[in-house]
Formats: structure tokens, sequence, C-alpha cells
């Protein structure tokens, strides 16, 4: 294991196995107690299993959480101290691979080779060196650039439940970073499937995007601790390639309330009572742990795009409530937009952004913006009147209205270059001039003529006929 590697001696005895409850482990120790967050190990057939200390019981006895399979440990097995916090192997060799929660090679290739390791629970830059903006990121996706756009620097989360999307545009914001901003990403895979994980990586490699991308799995079928750290060495990834090629760096994570559940899990083992709809009592502080070290300095940005799986599409959950408070630009991917074939499937009425302010934008594209937001949400009000009473039935302000707002929702899908092989269309990126001159010309009615279908999963107005 990566652990190994930081030391040239036997790590000493810290004492035996007393119990093992699931992926928790009572440790007996012999005089001093390790801190908390320490790791320790264990040797099963010439396999080491790390542990990481999560609760001290009393003055001998400490609960631990392995980062393995608990099958085959034994009372009375030895347990020796790592002396240290989990450490992970960092080199911008990492870039191309795809790696698990201790820095290891699970792609068939070898090991990273570095004598450089980093710990995964690393504090956040301190107040003096972070560095904020109010810049814009461009994606090349007309709808998130035009109504919620992100901030440079900034976190990002894809709201959504089961099937709207969410995985697809996180590929998309990849291939934009590498293709746009020639900067690098890092993928955490926080409670992937397997398949998903696969999919991912071959897709990376067939859009040519994998050299410039790492990625970080804790799979689904693994120990709850791994899947409540994996997320944390992914970030260690991406702050040392923000730190070395002082360059953009795209952190995604991919699911953040897999992470949340994660906890949950091992804060039942640990015996903490559960606190508001079941979640664990340290709810605030492990998400707060994660999201702000997801921070820039002034030779580097990290910038986060987080997805967020919505139980039962409920946005007052508790867990979606806490990582919403943390940050800049909100993406809600709606099931009613998936099925009537609109995508990207965002909701232009109900995300956002920090950014959407008239200072920072500039008049033009705040304006227009607005323009089509008001647009679509009157056109939202009078779907009811349409479907009951037709659309002759309106008067010629709210049809004229109608139809642009038609138009627009459909010239706000756009086929991703990620998905060409399953759907035949070659992916378009849009730079947002053209996105603000599009749609200008529809919110002035220039564009009153052109058919629906003319506009419907193409680039901009201005390439039609290209």
């Amino acid at each position: 294991m990566t652990t190994a590697a930081a030391f040239s001696q036997a790590p000493p005895v810290v004492g035996t196995i007393a119990e093992v409850q699931g992926p928790v482990v009572v440790i007996r120790c012999r005089g001093h107690l390790p801190p908390l967050r320490q790791s320790l190990c264990t040797f099963l057939d010439s396999e080491r299993y790390i542990f990481e200390v999560h609760q001290h019981m009393d003055r001998n006895r400490l609960r631990a959480v392995t980062l393995h399979d608990t099958a085959g440990l034994a009372r009375g097995m030895l347990v020796y101290d790592l002396g240290m916090p989990l450490h992970v192997p960092v080199t911008t060799e990492c870039l191309g691979r795809v790696l698990d929660v201790f820095g290891e090679p699970t792609d068939g290739r070898p090991s990273l080779q570095t004598s450089e390791f980093r710990n995964i629970h690393a504090p956040p830059p301190p107040l003096h060196l972070a560095h904020s903006t109010q810049e814009v990121l461009q994606t090349g996706i007309k709808v998130i650039d035009l109504l919620c756009p992100f901030v440079r620097g900034g976190k990002t989360g894809l709201f959504g439940g089961a099937g709207v999307g969410k995985t697809i545009l996180i590929m998309e914001f990849m291939h934009a970073v590498v293709r746009l901003h020639k900067g690098v990403s890092v993928f955490g895979g926080v409670g992937e499937r397997l398949r998903e994980g696969h999919e991912l990586w071959h897709e990376l490699k067939r859009a040519k995007v994998m050299p410039k991308a790492t990625l970080v799995f804790g799979q689904m079928d693994e120990s709850p601790g791994v899947r409540f750290r994996v997320g944390l060495t992914a970030l260690t990834y991406a702050e040392y390639l923000r730190d070395t090629l002082k360059t953009e760096v795209l952190l995604l994570i991919d699911n953040v309330f897999r992470f949340v559940q994660a906890g949950s899990e091992i804060s039942s083992l640990l015996g903490r009572m559960p606190a508001t709809v079941g979640y664990q009592p340290t709810l605030g502080t492990e998400v707060a742990e994660l999201e702000d070290r997801i921070s820039s300095t002034a030779e580097g940005a990290v910038t986060s795009v987080q997805a967020v799986y919505v139980p039962a599409d409920d946005m007052t959950d508790p867990a979606v409530a806490t990582i919403l408070s943390h940050l800049d630009t909100t993406v809600i991917l709606s099931r009613t937009q998936a099925g009537q074939g609109i995508y990207p499937a965002v909701d232009p009425l109900a995300s956002g952004s920090k950014l959407m302010d008239r200072h920072l934008l500039g008049n033009r594209h705040y304006s227009i913006a607005e323009g089509v937001r008001e647009h679509l949400a009157r056109y939202h009000s009078l779907e009811d009147i349409i479907s009951m009473l037709g659309l002759e039935e309106l008067s010629d302000a709210d049809r004229k209205i109608v139809l642009r707002a038609r138009k627009l929702q459909r010239y706000l899908t756009q086929p991703f270059h990620v998905t060409t092989a399953h759907s035949g269309l070659p992916g378009v990126s849009v730079p947002l001039a053209e996105t603000l001159a599009d749609c200008d010309a529809f919110l002035t009615g220039k564009l009153d003529s052109l058919p629906e279908d003319r506009v419907y999963l193409r680039g901009s107005i201005g390439r039609l006929n290209q």
C-alpha cells in the first residue's frame, strides 16, 4: 500500500484487535492512544490492511474504520502505528492515470514513481494566500454561460435525481477545461459503480481528454471509510496540480451525496445518535471540511463542479441544503426538461449564480439573461392555459412571447462532444459572445420567422448555414 513507501523501518506495534464490527475495528492499545485520523495497519497473509482512527473509547481502547474489506481480520492480531495520517504520492505523472484512495493505480500500470507525499487532511490555504475572483469561467455550454455562469475558482453544484444527465454534463466540463482553458481535471468518483467508472475512463480516452485528467475512484462496494475519504484524495491531487503546474484545475466530484451517506454510515457504526432525518450530527462540519479546502491562490485556481443526488427530488433535504450553502453556482437539472427532450436538462428558472449581477457581468449580458428568464417564466405560467384552450386564445403579445420562449428553450439545447459516439451528432461549443448575440436576436424579434426545429440541438445561429 502507498503509505508504506514513506517508511524505511517497520512501524511500531500500537496494540491488538479486540473487536471487529463490520468496517469498524476496536483496538486495545499498549500505552499511548494514537491521535484521531492517524493511520494504523495490520497484516493478513502479507497483505496490509489500513485503518483510520475515528474515536477514543477510553484510556486503552479506540475505534478505527478500516479502508479495506474486514474479512479475515480476527481478535488478537497485532496493529501497527504508521505515525501519520493517510498520505498519497504526488507527481505530475498522475495525469492520465486511474487511482484509488491510497494513490495506488487501478489501471494496470506501474505505481507513481515519486518521493513526495501529501497528507489528505491538509488545511485550506491561509486567508492572506487565498484568492477569490469575480471572473466567469466559460464552458461553451449555452445555457450555463448565459443563465448560471461558473465562477473561476468557485464551487458549482449540479443538482438532480437519478438519470437526468449529471455525469454527462461533468464529462463535458472536463472536455471544455482541456480544450478552452488548456487546464487539467481531477475527477473524484465517490461511491461510483464499477460500470460507471469503466465507462467514464473509456469515454474520456475516446474524447482525447484522458492525458489531461486524473481519475480517483472509491467504488460503491468498498468500505464506507474509502467512500468518506476518496473526495479528500482527489482534492489533494487537485491542490498539488494547482501549486505545481500553476494552471486552471477543474475538480469534479460525483457524487457528494454519497460522501454524506458514507459519513452517516460511519457515524452510526461509531454509536453516535442521529440528527435531522437520520443524518449524522457532524454533517455540517464534515461537508465544510471538504468544501472549504476547495480554494484558489494567486498562481492557480481550483474550480469545483460537484454532482449532488437529490433524494426524492427534495431540495429541502438536510444534506442537499448543507451542500447548497457552500456553493457559488447552482445548476438544477429537471426531470421535466429531460422528458421534453431538452438536453442539457437545466431548469433555467431554478438555476442561478452569484455572478448574476449587472456590475459583474455588464449591462448587456445581464439584460439579455433577464430577458430570456422573463420569456421562459411567462411561457411556464401560460402552459396550463395553452394545454386547455390552445395557443390561439392568448393575446397577441402573449402569443409572441410564447413563440419566442419556445425557440429560446430549444436554442439552449446543444449536442455534447462526449456523446457524439452515441448520438451521431457532432459536439459543439458556443462562445458566450455568440450566445448573447443569438439570444438578443430572439428577444428583439429578428428571428421570429426561423422554425423551431432549426435551432434544436444546434450551435450558434450564425453557423447554421455553414
